[in-house]
């Protein structure tokens, strides 16, 4: 347990208090003294206050933040393990798969499996989800860094906070972007329609940037790369969507069925089918590059698209291919 009473000084007064405290024990996050805060174990003489107060001379602070317990079970999940040191591990995590517990899956989690799979996981977060420094949608497959130690977590987190950390993903959308590439920059805020889904903004919510490439152009389809600066809940489905773009097999952003419309008589039930053939959004974490925190040298990892949507792809080039003429002109499929 964590129990420190500090008197502001003259020269500490001035700051934040969640600055503060994250000044004084470097070995916790912000964000860790955020929640705590909220929680009431921090204290200014005597009263609940925000992470912004600012502190005055003669304040009294009082941190009084209990052991973390874990309430997470372990689990034999089978994990695809790219990468291990003592830092950190990058698993390659499978659609079908929530990150941590929580909305009624408690113990089918990938950090149930990490749990069996290692006694090393960072604790620095919140206990129910020990090593998790981000997150990827239940249904979208690929890399994530899982931190092993606290201080591998700090320093993983803070490079998501300044942004220096690149996260690749490989989509296939409905139709055919205008330019080669392009970038989305909205607010997106929890739809009050429905709880479950996020929305673009222009002025409340959370700032989202997205950056796209056009990788592959088919008849009504294209395969895009997508980088992203931020990692808003849905990001990248909910910004395309946006765009008139969805991702296809995506159920809740406009991905699947009503968008067989788009394409002509000759061509939907081939649509059809490739929605039947594919369970959720064709969204692929597939590269993944920051410092690590050890080495303190740049690393990369990279993933292939899984089973499931190599095989939407391959049904895609074989059914809606753009063919080339001898003059260079394309021709529609019969």
């Amino acid at each position: 347990m964590l129990n420190h009473k500090y008197h502001i000084s003259a020269e500490t007064a001035g700051q934040r208090l969640d600055k503060f405290l994250t000044g004084i024990l470097p070995e916790k996050t912000r964000s860790y003294f955020t929640r705590h805060i909220h929680s009431g174990h921090v204290l200014v003489n005597g009263n609940a206050e925000k992470p912004g107060y600012t502190l005055r001379e003669n304040d009294t602070v009082l941190v009084t933040i209990p052991d973390v317990v874990r309430t997470v079970v372990a689990a034999d999940i089978p994990l695809d393990i790219r990468y291990e040191d003592e830092a950190i591990l990058v698993v390659n995590k499978p659609a079908g798969l929530t990150v941590h517990p929580g909305n009624g899956t408690e113990n089918d989690t990938l950090v149930n499996g990490l749990l069996h799979y290692t006694d090393q996981l960072a604790f620095i977060g919140q206990s129910d989800r020990p090593g998790i420094v981000h997150r990827l949608d239940k249904n979208t497959s690929g890399l994530m860094v899982i931190a092993k130690t606290d201080a591998a977590h700090r320093f993983i987190q803070q490079q998501f906070d300044t942004r220096d950390i690149h996260r690749t993903y490989t989509a296939l959308v409905w139709g055919i972007p205008k330019t080669e590439s392009g970038t989305v920059h909205t607010f997106i805020n929890r739809s009050r329609k429905d709880p479950t889904k996020m929305k673009v903004t222009h002025s409340t919510g959370k700032e989202a940037i997205t950056h796209w490439r056009l990788l592959e152009e088919f008849h009504f389809f294209s395969l895009l790369e997508l980088r992203l600066d931020t990692g808003r809940t849905h990001q990248i489905r909910v910004h395309m969507s946006s765009r008139h773009h969805p991702l296809v097999g995506d159920p809740e952003y406009n991905g699947r069925e009503k968008q067989l419309m788009r394409l002509p008589d000759n061509l939907r039930k081939r649509g059809h089918h490739l929605l039947k053939n594919l369970k959720r959004q064709f969204l692929h974490a597939s590269k993944l590059e920051f410092i690590h925190p050890l080495k303190k040298e740049a690393v990369s990892f990279e993933s292939e698209l899984p089973a499931d949507l190599q095989s939407t792809y391959d049904n895609l080039r074989e059914w809606f291919l753009l063919k080339q003429t001898e003059t260079g002109a394309t021709d529609s499929p019969s």
